[in-house]
């Protein structure tokens, strides 16, 4: 398949952009941070992105939404990445629409998915519980109670968490902590006895929380997918969750690269613009050359999960390793061609650096997704 958008996609990332680029610039994001926002996003621009048909992108048209893939979901976080827009859509519209719609029961489907597909449910995918990412060392305990399981121990990094109406949760309810077998998938409503959501700051000024469960109940039903075999449900989840990420450095990486381009033909230095100097023109072409590469492996990993999902483990991985470093190099680049006032909290440039240093980490940092390549690789 050609690495190139659709006609169809391409309207779509217009559409995109004319909203976030009007609605959500990066001043958008510095007035939340100043403000304090206890939400921390605009549950007006939520409302519109829904009335765009935006929230429903990954949910069956059954259940209200648009029934398109894992490519359109980049386009918009793409689009996301350029502006930093602090929004739902990644938690909710995208981690959460393909765990329901991948592993949800018929009644957990009807229930959840056209909420979210119409902007009015939030929710949150609850998996991480140390400082890096480490699906597997779930260590949060599920025990069979009556109907139902006990949840006991606590998340951490749960993006979006402190404004999710519902989570779904990794538990594990059988095996050690690094078994593939024993993990299982909960729907929880947050407001459950025994639960507790703290908002953590994130050094972006993106949402994130802390969530403990102390003998949180739930029942049966609340099961997502099956009991015991959750890992791979979860795992194919968060290979949407990845690309998904790629792409919003994908758009982070080329809108540093512009504002630095501008910048390089404005200043000058010694009586000449320093974009004349020649060792600045190589390293902005060099990083250009990157960027493009790294697009060429996120839309790649994309196509693969729409068009053979099994089989998308090493392409995502790729992606989201090389989309990390290109990130990384485009911000440090950015703020060194910017000088000393790249470094400024009145220039926008930091919030690109810190929003890039979130994103390496989410769902896995490059050397995560290295060693998974490799072991992908040797099997």
């Amino acid at each position: 398949m050609a690495l190139v958008l659709t006609e169809e996609q391409s309207m779509l990332r217009d559409s995109a952009r004319g909203l976030i680029s009007d609605k959500a610039p990066v001043s958008h994001l510095r007035q939340l941070r100043d403000a304090k926002d206890a939400t921390g996003f605009s549950r007006e621009l939520w409302k519109a992105f829904a009335e765009m048909g935006f929230s429903g992108l990954l949910v069956p048209e059954n259940f209200g939404g648009s029934g398109l893939g894992a490519v359109e979901a980049g386009v918009v976080m793409e689009e996301i990445g350029r502006t930093l827009m602090p929004s739902p859509f990644l938690s909710t519209a995208v981690l959460a629409a393909s765990a329901l719609t991948r592993g949800g029961s018929d009644a957990q489907k009807a229930a959840h998915l056209p909420k979210i597909s119409d902007g009015s449910l939030l929710a949150a995918l609850a998996i991480d519980e140390g400082a890096k990412h480490r699906p597997l060392q779930v260590k949060l305990q599920a025990v069979r109670s009556g109907n139902g399981f006990k949840l006991s121990g606590a998340k951490a990094f749960v993006v979006d968490g402190h404004t999710a109406d519902l989570l779904i949760v990794a538990a594990r309810t059988g095996g050690a902590a690094g078994d593939r077998d024993g993990l299982t998938l909960f729907l929880v409503d947050p407001k459950t006895r025994g639960l507790a959501v703290e908002r953590t700051a994130m050094v972006d000024s993106h949402n994130a929380a802390r969530i403990e469960f102390d003998n949180v109940e739930v029942n049966a039903d609340s099961v997502l997918g099956e009991v015991d075999q959750g890992y791979q449900l979860l795992e194919g989840v968060l290979n949407i969750g990845r690309g998904a990420v790629a792409s919003e450095m994908v758009g982070l990486s080329e809108e540093v690269f512009g504002r630095t381009v501008t910048y390089l033909k404005e200043r000058k230095q010694f009586g000449k613009l320093i974009g004349e100097f020649q060792a600045l023109q190589h390293r902005a072409a060099e990083l250009y050359i990157d960027i493009e590469i790294t697009r060429a492996a996120v839309l790649k990993a994309l196509q693969t999960l729409d068009g053979d999902f099994d089989k998308a483990g090493a392409a995502v991985a790729v992606a989201k390793a090389r989309a990390g470093t290109t990130a990384t190099r485009a911000v440090q680049e950015g703020v060194q061609m910017h000088g000393g006032m790249g470094m400024t909290d009145q220039f926008d440039i930091g919030f690109f650096m810190k929003r890039a240093r979130v994103c390496q980490e989410l769902f896995g940092d490059s050397n995560y997704h290295a060693d998974q390549l490799a072991r992908l690789k040797s099997y």
